[in-house]
């Protein structure tokens, strides 16, 4: 390994943002070594990194990172000089049934990171940490306004809690132990690879399948959408040029309700697949607790810092999303039926 100049942990690699962000860096860097550190729970899947798995400068590591001792041994077999934590608990509706994997794997795995990457730091070895965090974490805006670097945090779901705790945790390592860190907060994220649970990807499936397409409360909660290869592109930016102890938020300049979402998810499914109209199977459902209204990113900084802007117009990576779906129903299916696991089992543990 003594071959590659630079060595970056990719925390939750399987997962929706984490196999994006490896399907663009592996083949883009290839005199950097990327481990992949995932435990592979229901929303990481290996089938998403099929194009790589062989490649020479890829790595996969089934480490759960609420385990200290098995990430202390992948630091010390591969000494990195980078790591870029996307690994969490991100499921809101989940983390309000069962908070306790959210507390455990976003803030005592952050902690775990952070130990091991002091200690390492400490021993004379360089190494930039980037935090990959949400806007959930700001709260709820009211109509107009935008959240910024500055906004103070107010969460209001379990999971956003967690991500919160875990922002302030990467931010004290910085203050008071000097290490290199960068955090991301970044918008709602759509594209291929994201777990069906979440609403794009549940909605395609659903009308595919003639099942109800659920909207909470009146479907007039608005948020930011950032196409996922446009947010990978700012990861790799701030992980290269972003400065020592600085966030960074990211956001998509797409605002839009959930229900003119759904709507516009239906008129898509009709003109691509007919037997429409799809909106018919949409079903208003009753709001889920601390429900936030509003979500909008102030994305100048990064753009003013870094040079920085989305390439994807919402109107054109909607498209793209549910037509990489409709072509993609086997890897719909694979996660709904634990296939993916298998694929594990049969690929990695004869290794």
């Amino acid at each position: 390994m003594s071959e590659y100049k630079e060595r970056i942990i990719i925390t939750g690699g399987a997962g929706f943002i984490g196999s994006n962000l490896l399907l663009n860096l592996v083949p883009t860097y290839r005199d950097r070594l990327f481990i992949n550190v995932d435990c592979l729970t229901y929303a990481g899947n290996l089938l998403n990194l099929k194009d790589i798995e062989n490649t020479d400068n890829y790595r996969f590591e089934h480490i759960d990172i609420r385990n200290y001792e098995s990430l202390a041994e992948c630091f010390r077999k591969y000494k990195p000089t980078g790591i870029i934590h996307l690994a969490a608990e991100s499921h809101v509706d989940r983390s309000i049934t069962g908070p306790a994997a959210f507390i455990e794997t976003n803030i005592i795995g952050t902690f775990n990171l952070l130990e091991l990457s002091r200690k390492q730091v400490e021993s004379g070895d360089n190494l930039r940490f980037h935090h990959v965090s949400t806007d959930e974490v700001f709260g709820s805006l009211g109509d107009t306004g935008f959240f910024t670097e500055d906004t103070p945090y107010s969460p209001n779901s379990p999971y956003s809690a967690s991500k919160a705790a875990s922002d302030h945790l990467v931010r004290s390592y910085h203050k008071t132990y000097g290490l290199d860190v960068v955090t991301t907060n970044c918008s709602n994220n759509y594209g291929p690879y994201q777990f069906p649970e979440k609403l794009i990807p549940l909605m395609i499936r659903n009308a595919r399948a003639e099942l109800p397409l659920p909207v909470y409360g009146d479907g007039q909660h608005v948020r930011d959408w950032l196409y996922v290869e446009d947010h990978c592109r700012a990861i790799d930016l701030v992980f290269h040029r972003g400065k020592s102890g600085e966030t960074y938020n990211i956001g998509g300049h797409n605002e839009i309700t959930n229900i003119e979402l759904v709507r516009l998810i239906c008129r898509i499914l009709d003109d691509l697949l007919g037997g429409g109209p799809y909106e018919r199977l949409i079903t208003f459902v009753k709001d889920r607790p601390g429900h936030d209204r509003r979500y909008a990113i102030d994305a100048s900084y990064i753009e003013h810092q870094l040079g920085w802007v989305p390439q994807h117009t919402f109107d054109n990576g909607i498209r793209k999303t549910v037509q990489w779906y409709l072509d993609h129903e086997d890897w719909l299916e694979s996660c709904i039926s634990g296939q993916y696991l298998k694929y594990y089992e049969e690929m990695y543990d004869k290794r």
